[in-house]
């Protein structure tokens, strides 16, 4: 087979499939992943109009929030745009600049996200266990330098994924068996040894969520001794509500992400079908219901959320907040 190096001058493309096997029912799939991107895209879109608006909520919880929504709308807008051409019209093709920088965002903004998630559990650390002295700890200035740090951090963790890729020599074959440019899909096409981008790519997950994953645990661990010691079943209760959303969030988002990650590494008898479906709920399921179970979980946001639409719905018309 005819071998050619990804080097900038290099103008061949890749073949993303889609799901294999399954092309005849790529029509009907489309279905629901339009309908989710479409609720994801109104809900983050509205979350950001809302919180920006109200100068009641220009709080630390809700710039993380806002945080949070960037992300969920970039993962899903570096996915579903391209899975939905192949769906409807087989456009297939990606260029292989595309293809290294759709994986790049794609795996700087999911560190991205879990640093976010790190510092909503600190937060809710903060506010349950020092809520005398959160609004000095936790400040909006100190939260956006927080998300500086995770966005350099991410940087910097993917950043040698798509040099390890360019280095690599690849055959004649073009053709993904995804929906999107994973790292381990287009390695994988490599007629060279790969053995690094299997370690690294290995260790960079085990390290991001490892170390984002002990500091949650350490949060959520404090959390619960400060919740047992309150003797009011009130207090108790709205404590516990606190982190009832955040914690929602990550089981939504840690568990689809690294299951898929030891799949593309050691799952060979795994059905590929079912692993690529699963990769793609990652990005689109958790998007559209971070910003539902937010606006339903929040007291605050989710009046204010109540106050907008009922403008909208009554043009000119006063709301009243119920007591």
């Amino acid at each position: 087979m005819a071998d050619f190096n990804l080097t900038p001058s290099d103008r061949s493309t890749f073949i993303l499939v889609g799901i294999p096997g399954m092309e005849a029912a790529h029509i009907w799939m489309s279905i629901p992943f339009s309908m989710f991107y479409i609720i994801c895209l109104v809900g983050n879109f509205t979350l950001l109009f809302i919180v920006g608006k109200e100068q009641s909520l220009h709080k630390p919880m809700y710039l993380l929030l806002c945080m949070l929504a960037l992300t969920d709308i970039t993962t899903s807008t570096f996915v579903v745009p391209k899975a939905l051409l192949i769906f409807w019209f087989n456009l297939k093709d990606i260029s292989v600049g595309s293809c290294l920088t759709q994986m790049f965002f794609l795996q700087a903004v999911s560190i991205m996200h879990s640093a976010i998630l790190v510092t909503m559990a600190i937060d809710r650390y903060v506010a349950i266990c020092n809520p005398l002295r959160y609004t000095t700890i936790l400040t909006n200035t100190r939260i956006a330098k927080l998300g500086l740090v995770g966005l350099i951090r991410a940087v910097l963790f993917i950043l040698p994924l798509p040099l390890l890729l360019i280095r690599l020599p690849y055959c004649a074959n073009r053709i993904i068996p995804h929906t999107y440019c994973d790292h381990m899909a287009v390695a994988k096409l490599s007629c060279g040894d790969i053995t690094i981008n299997r370690m690294y790519g290995l260790a960079m997950a085990f390290v991001v969520m490892g170390f984002d994953l002990t500091i949650i645990a350490l949060s959520y661990s404090l959390i619960i001794r400060a919740i047992l010691r309150i003797n009011s079943k009130e207090a108790h209760q709205k404590a516990l509500n606190t982190c009832t959303a955040h914690l929602c969030v990550m089981m939504m988002a840690y568990p689809v992400g690294f299951f898929s990650t030891l799949v593309h590494r050691f799952g060979h008898d795994f059905a590929p079908q079912v692993h690529i479906i699963l990769a793609n709920v990652y990005f689109v399921i958790p998007p559209m219901l971070n910003p539902i179970i937010y606006g339903v979980k929040t007291k605050e946001l989710r009046d204010k959320v109540v106050k907008y639409t009922y403008r909208m719905c009554s043009p000119g018309a006063t709301y009243f907040k119920p007591a």
